[in-house]
């Protein structure tokens, strides 16, 4: 344990952590005054602004973990004999699962509430050496790739190949292309590199695999890959890859981990707008006030990328049409403009006018003791006049009535 914590960064945590996540390019007042096209182009920062949340330190320290485990393996004994195993599989010859382990996780989220920026920013910080030197090997601190589109097995495990070709300088990849290894001999081959090369390994747009057939067979080869090689795998996906999991127990275990929503409308949603809003490139500064936050909460359902969006977006369409004003007008012409294909899956909260009273039901003119009855009032009245039982006479005129006892 004590080699292993000399080779990785030391753990970070408290405000530590939040200076070493958080992103602010530099900001000048000056550029307020500056053409046309230098605030263009300065407007581009504002995609840049990262700023750390709970979700984000949650990342962080879940990925810092797993690595951690995931390096511990290496160094144990059935490690060696598990090398050997996955050399008999790629031969293809018999072989079993000896290391083991259940080192799988997912980060779930909607698209857009920052968690790929988030894992960015906790990678960045575990890989500050991407390469940790575990005695006599080179071992990857953290490999990402993308879950393939067509959930082809074949073609996720080709591309850790290549993904670690890239950082070992190795042939791995060239090798199983030439050898034309099949699928049981690719994971044998990815489960050994794995096994000595890989620390964390981030299969992104989990999602990919939720509605094609062979979406159970890629999970269960990345299963095959922590039992072979006892690398852990983080899953990152969207809320649709929930369902997908939820399904069958084997893949419910899988999955456990790390769930996130929208941001509510609380202190640390305000403080994230407000810290945006002073990135101001039209030439009049804004008034942040309760109304501003509230309009970018309700025209974004709390979702960070799409407020970004609106703050640059309205920036934009300030300066190129001479409005040079950041207020609640500009960002609803970047709202209504910009934003057309999101109007279905943001519902901002409208004041609706008082809807028109409904016109009073008229009930067919009945005949009772020849006086003609238009109404329940008009039946009320006529029955307190000639000392009746209005339940039974509003029941005479057709009225569905339910008796309830108290």
């Amino acid at each position: 344990m004590n080699d292993i914590l000399k080779i990785m960064p030391e753990m970070i945590t408290g405000s530590e952590l939040d200076n070493k996540l958080c992103i602010l390019p530099e900001y000048d007042e000056s550029i307020r005054n500056k053409s046309v096209p230098e605030r263009l182009i300065a407007l581009q920062d504002i995609y840049r602004v990262f700023i750390p949340n709970k979700m984000s330190k949650e990342i962080y320290s879940k990925l810092y973990l797993s690595l951690l485990r995931s390096l511990q393996k290496k160094q144990s004994i059935i490690a060696t004999r598990q090398a050997n195993e996955n050399n008999k599989m790629i031969r293809q010859q018999s072989y079993e699962s000896i290391i083991g382990g259940s080192d799988s996780f997912t980060i779930i989220g909607p698209s857009g509430i920052g968690k790929s920026s988030a894992i960015s920013r906790a990678i960045n910080i575990l890989t500050e050496v991407p390469i940790l030197n575990l005695g006599n090997t080179n071992v990857i601190a953290c490999l990402q790739v993308q879950a393939p589109a067509d959930s082809s097995v074949k073609g996720l495990l080709l591309e850790i190949l290549r993904k670690a070709d890239e950082m070992l300088h190795t042939k791995y990849h060239s090798n199983a292309m030439k050898s034309h290894a099949t699928t049981d001999m690719l994971i044998g081959a990815v489960s050994q590199v794995a096994l000595n090369h890989i620390g964390l390994l981030v299969v992104d747009e989990i999602q990919n695999v939720v509605n094609n057939k062979n979406g159970k067979t890629v999970i269960g080869t990345l299963t095959q890959l922590i039992n072979n090689s006892g690398v852990s795998i983080c899953m990152v996906g969207t809320p649709e890859s929930t369902l997908f999991f939820e399904r069958e127990a084997m893949l419910a275990r899988r999955s456990l981990g790390l769930s996130y929503t929208m941001m509510e409308y609380n202190y640390e949603f305000r403080e994230f707008c407000k810290t945006l809003l002073q990135y101001c490139y039209v030439k009049n500064a804004p008034t942040v006030d309760e109304s501003m936050l509230m309009w970018l909460f309700n025209h974004s359902n709390g979702n960070v990328s799409v407020v970004v969006s609106l703050i640059h977006d309205a920036q934009e369409i300030a300066i190129m049409e001479g409005l040079e004003v950041l207020d609640i007008s500009t960002l609803s012409i970047a709202f209504e403009k910009r934003m057309t294909m999101l109007h279905d899956f943001i519902t901002p909260p409208v004041t609706k006018a008082n809807p028109p009273k409904k016109k009073k039901e008229i009930l067919p003119k009945i005949k009772e003791d020849n006086i003609e009855i238009v109404s329940i009032y008009q039946i009320a009245m006529e029955t307190k006049e000639l000392n009746k039982n209005i339940v039974s006479a509003l029941k005479e005129n057709g009225i569905n009535i339910l008796e309830v006892a108290i």
